[in-house]
């Protein structure tokens, strides 16, 4: 279970709208939230690990689209999740 703060970090990296979309299109759209896997080995991160996406960015857009449905395709068309995250955390100054 996510702790208070981590609940208020969510909330904030959420309110930013998805990565993807505002790195494509200038805006985010609404988002969920994505653990990145930065550990390998499909370990999921902590919670203040995370970056927005839209559902299709995320899960329901299918391969090419959603990191889900294949993250090497993904990654080579919006960029690694590592780095993403580090764009989260400077849009958010943390």
């Amino acid at each position: 279970m996510a702790t208070k703060a981590e609940k208020q970090w969510m909330n904030r990296v959420s309110e930013i709208g998805c990565i993807a979309c505002l790195n494509e299109y200038g805006e985010g759209s609404p988002a969920e939230l994505h653990h990145v896997n930065a550990y390998g080995m499909g370990l999921r991160s902590d919670n203040y690990s995370v970056i927005p996406l839209c559902p299709a960015h995320h899960r329901t857009g299918g391969h090419g689209v959603a990191i889900h449905a294949g993250k090497e395709t993904w990654e080579k068309r919006f960029g690694y999740e590592i780095d993403l995250l580090e764009q989260v955390r400077e849009i958010l100054n943390a």
